[in-house]
């Protein structure tokens, strides 16, 4: 759907340029690898693609515009992404409607989304969860019984058997996996 970022720069150095003014390319780097996850991670909590595109258009605008508020001693720059998003979403459903001020103040004309576009913000859904996408990143053992756990929902004694391992093993491996995750995903601390 959109093309992958080919710039090998970490999402803060991008985030660092972008707020410099020294690269005006720097934030649309940081947008191409990151849009489709987010807009999955939004997909899988509204189930509508239409929210989903606009909550994460928000999310972009509320973050190019706060780009000096970001702290990479804080989290990563994908978890500060999510954790406002997360927020505007939250926000959203409160006042049911998606908050466009970002967008209005930056001067970004909303996109009337067809129904090729819808169709594909859709799809994302058939594409692979955003679960599947978080549990990448984790150490082979905490995915496999992260997977088991939240994913398929089976219980621990039922895990611990199929991998040979303890119930306090399958436990702390969850349990490490989800502090890992709570770290990615920038800790709610934002």
């Amino acid at each position: 759907m959109w093309r992958g970022d080919q710039d090998r720069r970490s999402d803060e150095a991008l985030l660092a340029a972008a707020a410099s003014g020294d690269d005006p390319d720097a934030f649309g780097a940081f947008y191409r690898r990151h849009v489709e996850a987010l807009l999955r991670f939004l997909l899988a909590r509204t189930r509508r693609p239409e929210i989903a595109a606009d909550v994460c258009a928000e999310t972009f605008a509320h973050v190019l515009e706060r780009l000096d508020a970001y702290d990479p001693r804080r989290g990563a720059a994908r978890g500060w992404l999510f954790t406002v998003s997360r927020n505007l979403l939250i926000d959203a459903a409160r006042r049911g409607q998606v908050e466009d001020r970002a967008r209005r103040r930056l001067g970004i004309e909303p996109r009337d989304l067809t129904d090729r576009d819808l169709a594909t913000i859709g799809g994302l859904l058939d594409e692979g969860d955003d679960a599947t996408s978080l549990l990448a990143d984790l150490p082979a053992d905490q995915r496999e019984a992260l997977k088991a756990r939240i994913v398929e929902e089976r219980e621990y004694h039922e895990i611990a058997a199929s991998l040979s391992v303890s119930e306090s093993v399958v436990r702390k491996r969850v349990s490490r996996g989800l502090s890992t995750l709570r770290t990615q995903l920038g800790g709610g601390n934002r």
